[in-house]
C-alpha cells in the first residue's frame, strides 16, 4: 500500500491529508469461527480494538446474495454404492419437486458415479413418458453437438439434456457442456466435486449426492471437509435471476445429526504447518533467515502455529495451556525438526554454545528445486545406484564403450544406454514427491495390463530377485511409484493409455519430471568424486533427449534422420564411421554416402562442436593431495553457411546444449 500511495504522489494525486491507505491486499475465506487470531497474525484492523479503519469483516455462514434453503436427508445402507444408487430416484423428485425447469447441478464422487447418475435420471425421465423433459433444444442441435464430442457416456446423456462433468473429460468436452448448461440447452448437470471450486456455473437447485469419496492412499472411504460441502451448496442461487435457491444435501443417515448441528456453525482456523515445518525450517536456513537454535526457536514463536498451539493447546497435544508446557511443546517441536532435518542430511549443527545451523548441498536442493526435505538423501542413494550399474555394466561392455582411434567421438553403447536410463527414470519415479499420484480404485489392474505392453518390467534394477506372486504384483501395481514408472515409460513410447483419466495422470508426472531430472543432476554435482560419475552425468543429457524426442533409450541415433531404415542403418556402419558425428564430417569433405538425397541434405545443415586451444592449469594441495585447477577452451560451431537456425547474430544460443567435462 505503501509503494501504491508513492505512485498517487508521483502522479500529482493528494494523499498528504488522507490517514488511510491504499488497500493492496484482500483475502477471501469461507466464515471462520476465530477471525481475529487471523487478523491479529497478520496485523489487520479490527474494529473496536482501535479507532483507525476496519480491515476485517467477518459474515455468518448464512448470509448470501440468494437466500438459500437447505435441505438435510439420511440415508440408511452400510456400503457406499448401493447407498449411492438408492439416493437417485430422491434426486429425481427433488427436481421434480424444486426446480422443475431450472438448472440444476448434481454433485457426486466420482466420475462412476456421474454416468450411473445421469442414467437413472434418464430412466426415471423415461418411466414419466418424458425423457427429453431436462433438454433445452431441439434433437436436431444436439444431436449435432453429441456427435463432435469424445466421451461415449457423454455423447449419450447429452441428448436426454444431462451433461457429466469431470476431469477424466477432455477439455473440449468440458467447455461444450459447460457452454450448453450456460445456455440453458441441457437442464441437468451431474459433475464431481471439484466444479464447485473450479468453474463459476451456479444453478437454482443444487443435489450434494453423498458426502464421501474413495481416498486412493487410505484406500477408504471418508468425508470431504465442512467447506467442500459449503462450497457445493454456495453453487445455489443465481443472483441475476433467481430470489431464492434450494439445496439438497444427502447423507447417511448416521451423519445426518453431525451436518445439522454443524453445516452452519463455522470451524476455527487451525495451523497446518506441523507436517511441512521441516521444509519450511530448510528453506529460511537455507537463505540465511535462521542461523542458530535459538533463531529457529524465535521464528517458530512468530507463526500462527504457536499462536494456536497457545490458544487450542489439547488439539495440538499439549498437556496445558500455561506458559511453561507450551514454551516446552514449542522447544522439542523445532528440536525435532532439526533432527529430522539432520537426518536427512540438509543441516549441519554445530556443537558449540551457539548451536549454529547451516545449510548442507542437499538441503540446497531442496530449497531450490522445491523438494521434499527427505526427496534429495533419496536421490543421492538413488544416484550412486545408478553409478554402481554402469560400473557394472561398463566391464561387461568395455570393448565397446568407445570407437576407434579413426573415430574419437565418445558414446554409450546402445544396451548400456538403455539399462542406465531404464534406472534413473525408475528411481525418479520412486522419490517422494509421486507420493500422492491417485490409484484409484481397481487401477491395479489397468496397471498390470499396460505393463504387459510396456518395456521394462517393474522390479528394482540391478537387482536379482524372484518373480512376485501375483498377489505380490498386484500390490506392487497399486503404488503410486509403479503407476509413475509405467506412465512415464507409456509416455516415452507413446503407448496408448488405458483410460482418459491416465492422461490427465500422465500431465501431472511429466510436468515434474524435468525439475526433478536437473535436482538429481545437481546432487550428483555434488557427489562426483567417485568411479562413473562422469558417465552418469552424461547420462542425465541422453535421458532428458530420450523423453523429449519420445524414443526409446538404445534406439540408434542414425533411426532419427529420414528416409533410414533399419537394413540401411547396418550397411552403412563401418569401423571408422558409425557415429552420426563422423556422418556429418564425410559429407561435409564430399565424401559419397549411400543415403537418400534427402538424408543427405539433413546431415549437411546439422551443427557440429569442436573444442579447440584446450589449456588445463592444475595445482596440487600439498596436504590433501588432491589436484584443483581451471580448464580453458574455446567452442567453435562447425555449420554451414546457409544454416541460420542455429546462430543469430554471430553468437550461439547457449541455452539449447550443455558441455559436459570429466574422464573416463
Amino acid at each position: 500500500s505503501r509503494l501504491i500511495n508513492a505512485e498517487r504522489i508521483k502522479s500529482g494525486d493528494d494523499v498528504a491529508d488522507s490517514n488511510t491507505e491504499a488497500t493492496r491486499i484482500i483475502g477471501l475465506s469461507t466464515a471462520i469461527a476465530n477471525p481475529h487470531d487471523l487478523a491479529d497474525w497478520i496485523g489487520i484492523k479490527v474494529r473496536g480494538r482501535s479507532n483507525d479503519s476496519v480491515g476485517l469483516y467477518n459474515f455468518r455462514p448464512s448470509v448470501r446474495p440468494v437466500p438459500t434453503t437447505v435441505h438435510l436427508s439420511g440415508f440408511a445402507g452400510r456400503h457406499y454404492c448401493p447407498r449411492m444408487a438408492t439416493m437417485n430416484k430422491p434426486c429425481y423428485s427433488a427436481i421434480q419437486e424444486y426446480s422443475p425447469s431450472k438448472p440444476v447441478i448434481i454433485f457426486v464422487a466420482s466420475r462412476r458415479q456421474t454416468r450411473l447418475t445421469a442414467l437413472d435420471l434418464i430412466t426415471y425421465a423415461a418411466s414419466d413418458q418424458n425423457p427429453t423433459s431436462f433438454l433445452g433444444c431441439n434433437d436436431e442441435y444436439i444431436q449435432s453437438v453429441a456427435e463432435t464430442l469424445n466421451d461415449v457416456s457423454l455423447r449419450h446423456t447429452i441428448t436426454f439434456g444431462i451433461g457429466l462433468h469431470h476431469a477424466g473429460l477432455s477439455s473440449k468436452d468440458r467447455d461444450v457442456v459447460e457452454q450448453l448448461f450456460l445456455n440453458g440447452d441441457i437442464q441437468v448437470l451431474v459433475a464431481t466435486a471439484t466444479l464447485a471450486w473450479g468453474v463459476n456455473l451456479p444453478a437454482h437447485l443444487v443435489i450434494v449426492k453423498g458426502t464421501e469419496y474413495f481416498d486412493g492412499k487410505e484406500s477408504r472411504y471418508v468425508d470431504y471437509p465442512v467447506t467442500d460441502i459449503l462450497q457445493m451448496i454456495g453453487r445455489a442461487g443465481r443472483p441475476q435471476f433467481d430470489k431464492e435457491a434450494v439445496a439438497c444435501v444427502m447423507v447417511e443417515e448416521s451423519k445426518k445429526n453431525f451436518y445439522k448441528k454443524f453445516l452452519y456453525n463455522p470451524f476455527p482456523v487451525e495451523s497446518c504447518l506441523a507436517p511441512k515445518l521441516p521444509d519450511t525450517l530448510n528453506a529460511e536456513i537455507a537463505i540465511g533467515t535462521i542461523t542458530s537454535v535459538e533463531e529457529c526457536l524465535g521464528y517458530l514463536d512468530w507463526t500462527f502455529y504457536a499462536r494456536r498451539v497457545r490458544l487450542n493447546p489439547s488439539y495440538y497435544g499439549v498437556e496445558s495451556d500455561s506458559e511453561e508446557h507450551t514454551t516446552e511443546f514449542l522447544y522439542k517441536t523445532a528440536m525435532n525438526c532439526i533432527d529430522v532435518l539432520k537426518t536427512q542430511g540438509c543441516v549441519d549443527q554445530k556443537d558449540d554454545g551457539a548451536n549454529a545451523l547451516s545449510i548442507t548441498s542437499l538441503g540446497i536442493t531442496a530449497s531450490k528445486y522445491y523438494l521434499s526435505h527427505k526427496t534429495p538423501k533419496q536421490m543421492l542413494n538413488s544416484v550412486r545406484k545408478c553409478r554402481q550399474i554402469i560400473k557394472q555394466q561398463s566391464e561387461v561392455a568395455k570393448d565397446t564403450k568407445f570407437s576407434s582411434e579413426d573415430s574419437p567421438s565418445f558414446s554409450f553403447p546402445l544396451q548400456l544406454e538403455e539399462i542406465c536410463a531404464r534406472a534413473i527414470l525408475f528411481y525418479l519415479s520412486h522419490i517422494h514427491e509421486f507420493d500422492e499420484l491417485p490409484v484409484r480404485h481397481n487401477e491395479e489392474h489397468l496397471n498390470l495390463t499396460m505393463s504387459k505392453s510396456l518395456p521394462w518390467d517393474v522390479l528394482p534394477p540391478g537387482k536379482a530377485v524372484n518373480a512376485p506372486s501375483e498377489e505380490e504384483l498386484l500390490e506392487i501395481m497399486a503404488e503410486p511409484h509403479t503407476k509413475c514408472f509405467l506412465l512415464l515409460q507409456a509416455h516415452m513410447m507413446r503407448s496408448n493409455l488405458p483410460i482418459s483419466d491416465y492422461i490427465n495422470d500422465t500431465k501431472t508426472a511429466i510436468e515434474q519430471v524435468p525439475r526433478l531430472l536437473a535436482a538429481m543432476e545437481f546432487v550428483l554435482s555434488e557427489d562426483m568424486t567417485a568411479e562413473g560419475s562422469f558417465d552418469i552425468f552424461c547420462m542425465f543429457s541422453i535421458v532428458r533427449q530420450v523423453f523429449k524426442s519420445q524414443i526409446k533409450p538404445g534406439t540408434d541415433p542414425l533411426s532419427q534422420l529420414p528416409s533410414m531404415s533399419s537394413n540401411k542403418i547396418r550397411s552403412l556402419k563401418s569401423p571408422s564411421s558409425h557415429t552420426l558425428r563422423d556422418f556429418v564430417i564425410n559429407i561435409r569433405q564430399g565424401v559419397k554416402v549411400n543415403v537418400p538425397a534427402k538424408t543427405v541434405t539433413f546431415m549437411k545443415n546439422l551443427p557440429l562442436f569442436v573444442a579447440e586451444n584446450i589449456k588445463i592449469l592444475l595445482e596440487t594441495d600439498k596436504v590433501s593431495k588432491f589436484n584443483h585447477g581451471v580448464i580453458i577452451f574455446d567452442l567453435k560451431l562447425e555449420a554451414p553457411t546457409d544454416n541460420k537456425s542455429n546462430i543469430s547474430g554471430g553468437r550461439v544460443n547457449s541455452s539449447g546444449f550443455m558441455v559436459a567435462i570429466g574422464t573416463f
